[in-house]
């Protein structure tokens, strides 16, 4: 019996497929090993298991709560710098030196009383908690030194008034500390104990009330009593500390002593001898010492002497009553020193950085050849025979006259030009009437006297009239140009082909091409650029993580010899200015175009212009110019501002010496009266000298008599040769119409335009044009110490501008 074949017709069944859902040894299986593209081209990332993962995580939380417990240890200890605090009273009625009574405690350890500056600064040595502080102050009233001071200080110790918190001029420090940046920092509140019982409850409620919106989730400290002092002391030596970016990349120092040797030449420069102790990073002999507010100086060496103010000092029992213990003496402290003094490094001169700040320009480099007469005769036939046009032209017309026959389509010939006419006619009667008008009204005008109002003479004798005038003429501009921006008025003495030569026109400010190379001003060859700044900062903040540098350790006591200073420094050290020092990062020396995002302060209005002198602080550095100001977008021009405004942000670009960001920025203006005031802070954007700030100008012309989409317009320009000149920049409207101009209407500057839509009679004609600015070369490291700043001098009412 034969056996069954099946046919062609038979049912095929489709073989299953794992498809996305089979296993990853399948997978692996069928790829052979193979990876694919991406794989490859990324770091291969283990998958690990859920527990390894819960591992992993336990792990990377013990380490950064080690790396928090050893910060803590090292701050303060015997290892490490004292624990520097700035204590900042915030009312009138905070008596600092009540507060430093309290902290100077003999129970808890040794004080010494600071012998070099203001009496208001001492060290605590706590043998028993194993820490020392040094604690410094200053009057909130000074603000530059407030400034430099919490640069440098690990924690602020705000002290607060029980009913009110802080006054005026403790709420303007608090917001440039704000701005600044805050480190660490502890809220205490002095005087409370002294109210009635029964108020104290409510005192305290008010205040943590008022404290919240400044302070979220701070607790307050009392500082009435010298247990109350104690458990400050212990807040302050177990928080958390927060960093600042740009004080913790870079080796800092607080002179606790300076000396001044001056040098043989001159005795105005000579060697100043800083000692302090360093924080923040390893200090090398090589690099480039700023003194902030004095400027950039070179080390000659490095020196260790013996620690001061060690923990755990020597003492010397008294014969006389064994329970005293006193100190060595300061000429021995001093003795020992000499004879411990070790050299710790000495500046090699090859591997030193330079102190140059600026290019030297070769004045024969941007030199060009005159072309020859025959190049230029070439040049010309050349322009010639690409400039040949085919037109159509009326019998007898010359060559001349074809140059000004326009390709019309659409347009009827010959009504148009005696409808052209006719309107040229009429608008030379009406000119002539109008002038006849305006004589007819002088005739007319009479002059009238009216009596003066009372005055009152001794408020005029404060008030100084040619500032009132200067800040009158001030807002006036800023209200027009508000008002209309960038309009300006055509001159009637100057040709407007000569007073706006510099400008050109540009068919879209975002898409049209701009060389950032072009028409570079001469201070441009003085600075230092970036192939890539990015990079760059990246390189060198790699640098500080992983390479170790040679030099003074964190902690250690030195004296820095730095070369070539003014005796200037020593005298405002001695008068009881901090001296503040920050090494430097390559680069940071040199000059270069740095742009700043900021921000207008709400406290103030007056009108701030571009180009005025400012006073800037910048990270660690502090300085005065004067900036522009530049719209904050993302393209590739930027529109100059004229004013300072206080809706939007800005970028203020600069001549100052590089500084990598992140860094702070407050701005600060020197009113007449000597005092500054906070006007905008941010922070430091980038250094890029190719970010182009591009000014606009704005010409207006009226709409003189309108035929569909065809107009006269007059005011614009007052000559024919103007109105040729300006032929190929379009024109534009208030009202959104676009159009160009055809051709010029008799001398007086009136034109014949055409437009992409009907004109209304109200509608204003205008014409963009641009060009590029740059900031002023008025960089200047010295700022003149302010005057105490006091809310009572400073008015903050805005006077009203009549703009009839």
């Amino acid at each position: 019996m034969a056996a069954h074949r099946s046919g062609p017709l038979k049912q095929q069944n489709k073989a299953h497929k794992g498809g996305r859902h089979r296993g990853r040894g399948s997978a692996q299986r069928d790829g052979k090993g193979r990876l694919a593209p991406k794989t490859l081209s990324k770091k291969v990332r283990k998958d690990l298991s859920r527990v390894d993962q819960r591992h992993r995580a336990s792990q990377l939380r013990k380490q950064k709560k080690e790396a928090v417990l050893a910060e803590k240890r090292q701050l303060g200890s015997k290892d490490g710098p004292p624990h520097q605090v700035l204590v900042v009273p915030l009312h009138n009625r905070i008596s600092l030196p009540e507060a430093f009574r309290l902290l100077q405690d003999r129970d808890t350890g040794t004080v010494h009383l600071n012998e070099w500056g203001s009496t208001h600064s001492f060290m605590l040595l706590c043998p028993r908690l194993k820490h020392r502080w040094f604690f410094t102050s200053a009057r909130p009233g000074d603000l530059h030194t407030v400034l430099d001071m919490a640069k440098v200080a690990d924690t602020i110790l705000f002290l607060l008034d029980p009913l009110e918190g802080w006054d005026s001029t403790g709420d303007y420090c608090l917001s440039c500390l704000f701005a600044q940046g805050l480190p660490t920092y502890t809220l205490a509140v002095q005087g409370i104990s002294s109210l009635p019982p029964k108020k104290q409850i409510d005192a305290r409620k008010k205040l943590s009330k008022a404290v919240e919106k400044r302070f979220p989730e701070d607790k307050l400290l009392l500082l009435d009593t010298q247990q109350e002092a104690g458990m400050l002391l212990r807040q302050l030596a177990n928080q958390k500390q927060r960093h600042l970016a740009f004080r913790d990349r870079r080796a800092h120092l607080f002179a606790h002593a300076a000396d001044f040797v001056p040098s043989e030449e001159s005795d105005l420069v000579g060697t100043l001898k800083i000692s302090g102790y360093v924080r923040g990073q390893a200090l090398n002999v090589n690099s480039v010492l700023h003194i902030v507010g004095h400027g950039d100086f070179q080390m000659k060496q490095i020196d260790a002497p013996v620690d001061p103010f060690p923990l755990n000092p020597r003492v010397i029992r008294s014969s006389k009553d064994s329970g005293t213990a006193m100190e060595i003496c300061a000429a021995d402290a001093v003795a020992d020193m000499e004879e411990d003094l070790k050299v710790l490094m000495k500046a090699d001169p090859d591997r030193q950085e330079s102190l140059q700040t600026e290019v030297i320009p070769d004045p024969m480099e941007g030199e060009q050849t005159w072309p020859t007469e025959e190049e230029l005769s070439e040049a010309h036939d050349l322009v010639k025979q690409s400039s040949k046009v085919v037109k159509k032209v009326p019998k007898g017309t010359s060559s001349y006259q074809a140059e000004w026959i326009l390709d019309e389509d659409g347009e009827s010939g010959g009504e148009g030009d005696e409808y052209d006419d006719i309107e040229h006619e009429d608008f030379m009667e009406e000119e002539s009437q109008d002038e006849g008008s305006e004589e007819e009204e002088e005739e007319e005008c009479e002059t009238m006297t009216i009596g003066e109002s009372v005055r009152d003479d001794l408020y005029d004798e404060k008030v100084d009239e040619e500032a009132e005038e200067k800040m009158l003429e001030k807002y006036k501009q800023q209200r027009l140009e508000e008002m209309f921006p960038d309009e300006v008025d055509t001159p009637r003495d100057v040709a407007a082909r000569i007073r706006f030569q510099k400008y050109r026109g540009l068919k879209s400010f975002r898409t049209s091409p701009w060389d950032p190379k072009e028409n570079l001003p001469r201070d441009y060859a003085r600075i230092f650029q970036f192939q890539n700044f990015i990079n760059t900062r990246r390189r060198i903040f790699k640098e500080i993580e992983e390479k170790e540098v040679e030099g003074a350790e964190v902690g250690w006591y030195v004296t820095l010899h730095v070369s070539e200073v003014p005796v200037s420094v020593v005298e405002h050290f001695k008068r009881g200015t901090p001296l503040i020092v920050f090494s430097l990062l390559p680069h940071e020396q040199k000059m270069s175009v740095l742009n700043m995002v900021v921000s207008r302060h709400p406290g103030n209005t007056e009108p701030v212009k571009a180009k005025e002198e400012l006073i800037f602080h910048c990270g660690f550095r502090r300085f005065r110019a004067s900036p522009l100001f530049s719209q904050h977008t993302a393209a590739d021009k930027h529109k100059f501002q004229r004013f300072l405004t206080a809706d939007t942000a800005l970028v203020v670009t600069v001549y100052a010496p590089i500084t990598f960001p992140p860094a702070s920025v407050l701005l600060f203006k020197q009113n007449s009266n000597g005092m500054h005031s906070l006007i905008a802070t941010g922070h430091l954007l980038s250094v890029d000298p190719d970010r182009m700030v591009i000014k606009r100008v704005v010409l207006s012309g009226h709409p003189f008599k309108i035929f569909t989409k065809t107009a006269v317009v007059r005011y614009m320009f007052f000559n024919r040769e103007d109105v040729l000149w300006f032929k190929p920049v379009e024109l534009r409207t208030k009202w959104g119409r676009r159009g160009h101009i055809k051709e010029p209407l008799g001398t007086h500057g009136h034109m014949k335009c055409s437009f992409d839509g009907k004109l209304k009679s109200q509608d204003t004609v205008l014409m963009n044009l641009y060009k590029r600015v740059f900031p002023k070369w008025t960089y200047d490291p010295y700022v003149p110490e302010p005057v105490p700043w006091v809310k009572s001098e400073i008015s903050s009412t805005v006077p009203e501008v009549d703009m009839e």
